[in-house]
Formats: C-alpha cells, sequence, structure tokens
C-alpha cells in the first residue's frame, strides 16, 4: 500500500474537504482519503501509485492550489497506534 501526501492551499471549511475527498475518490482507486483544512493537504492510501501530474490536475479542476506531493509506503498502526 502507498500513502500519497499533497498539500492544498484554499480549503476554509468542512465543505471544502469533501470537494477535495470526492474529486480524489472519483479519479483514482483509492482504500481511504482524507482532506483537512487545518493541515492544509489531503491524504490518500491507494493499493498502487498516483500519478502526480494528474494528481495536480485533479485538485486545479475543483479550484484548488495543489501542493508539493510525497509517496512513501503505508503502515497501517495497530490500536491505538501502538504497534
Amino acid at each position: 500500500m502507498i500513502q500519497t501526501t499533497i498539500g492544498v492551499d484554499g480549503m476554509m471549511c468542512g465543505m471544502c474537504e469533501t470537494h477535495i475527498n470526492e474529486a480524489i475518490r472519483r479519479n483514482f482507486t483509492v482504500k481511504k482519503v482524507t482532506a483537512s483544512r487545518a493541515k492544509r493537504e489531503a491524504v490518500i492510501v491507494s493499493e498502487a501509485e498516483i500519478d502526480p501530474v494528474r494528481l495536480k490536475a485533479v485538485i486545479e479542476e475543483t479550484g484548488y492550489t495543489p501542493g508539493e506531493i510525497r509517496q512513501e509506503e503505508y503502515k497501517k498502526k495497530g490500536l491505538f497506534g501502538l504497534w
């Protein structure tokens, strides 16, 4: 599993987070996606790597500004993040 984190500028409310989450789900096969206006980013968990050029285009189409993208192996944490 791969965790992709992309910076997203311009989110102001919960609906903004929802727009980002839905846009990513519509365009990519993902296990989980969580956008956070407070952190100014979206975190995506998927089976395969996500094309960074396409991801930035999807974010731009929603009217937000994409930022830096990081991809790394996803490490699932155990109960309460202790393992």
